[in-house]
């Protein structure tokens, strides 16, 4: 472990963080993980003993204290102790794999020996639909701060955090592209609620009616991070996976791509890469990096290589 005196982090070599897992078990299968993989994202059951187990032993830490913080604030309060979930944020750029990182936390933290109710909503669901984003010039946009619905999701996490006992979010639907018209995801009193989206930690201007922010709801925070051209290699290959698979189902919104030669879906990811998300990545996301509590590092092959806790 280092620490730069001038720096608000500690920082640990994956070993050193490994070693941080003390006692807790591995509660995942091979099976299990197969089933929580993202696209070209390559994940062994020794990576997630050496990083998330000694994550999920430090986040049960954080809920305990954070619990027994609320009951404090209840007794000052002199009202009767209310639920109240712990919310953690997980940010990063698109194909960085924090999808992935997310559903595996939510298995893990799930399987703690108490049990607890563990829930995952992605922001996507909180885009405007298509046809308004067409409408307001911004689906070259699309993942852009100013394409989500943000008085929805703050009202969302607002109702969450405060103990409502079902609060519901809309839902994405990838295949085509958009929010699915009608379709909701019910939340309903969770004892951990994981938010995971690409500007989740931003603290920027939104509108003039309000000055409260997503990151405002969270007891931890997460961003997951790699070099550009790590993130763009993966974004490349995830295309490539995609014209192969998805991109053939006809109700795809990206169909038109899936006969592509490789020269040219290679050009066509790249081309997206750079002009939309890079362009997002290095306006609104990466700035937001620092205002994480913990902040993991993969190398070329997704592996973690540095994890950076917040000291102060």
């Amino acid at each position: 472990m280092s620490t730069d005196l001038h720096s608000p982090y500690m920082t640990f070599s994956a070993d050193q963080w490994a070693a941080l897992r003390a006692y807790t078990p591995l509660s995942l299968t091979e099976a299990d993980l197969e089933q929580l993989r993202g696209l070209n994202v390559a994940l062994s059951l020794d990576e997630v003993a050496r990083f998330f187990l000694p994550l999920s032993r430090l986040l049960n830490l954080y809920v305990g204290a954070s619990q027994e913080l609320y009951r404090a604030s209840d007794t000052f309060l002199g009202r009767l102790p209310a639920k109240t979930p712990f919310v953690i944020g997980i940010a990063g750029s698109v194909a960085v794999g924090k999808s992935t990182t997310s559903r595996v936390l939510r298995q893990i933290l799930a399987r703690w020996p108490n049990h607890p109710r563990v829930e995952l909503v992605t922001t996507d669901g909180f885009l405007y639909p298509n046809q308004v984003l067409q409408d307001k010039g911004l689906m070259d946009r699309k993942g852009f701060p100013e394409s989500y619905d943000r008085r929805r999701l703050l009202r969302f996490l607002a109702e969450v955090k405060s103990g409502q006992a079902e609060v519901k979010a809309p839902v994405y639907n990838h295949l085509i592209y958009d929010v699915v018209p009608g379709a909701e995801v019910v939340v309903r009193q969770p004892d951990i609620l994981i938010v995971e989206g690409l500007t989740v930690l931003q603290a920027g201007p939104t509108d003039h009616e309000t000055s409260i922010f997503v990151s405002d709801f969270f007891d931890f925070s997460i961003y997951v991070d790699a070099a550009i051209e790590h993130i763009r290699d993966w974004y490349v290959e995830r295309f490539f996976t995609l014209r192969e698979t998805a991109f053939r189902d006809p109700r795809s919104y990206f169909h038109r791509y899936s006969d592509l030669s490789d020269s040219e879906a290679r050009e066509i990811a790249t081309d997206i890469w750079t002009r939309i998300n890079e362009k997002n990545l290095l306006e609104n996301i990466l700035p937001t990096r620092e205002r994480a509590d913990l902040i993991v590092v993969k190398g070329a092959d997704h592996t973690v290589t540095e994890v950076h806790l917040r000291r102060l």
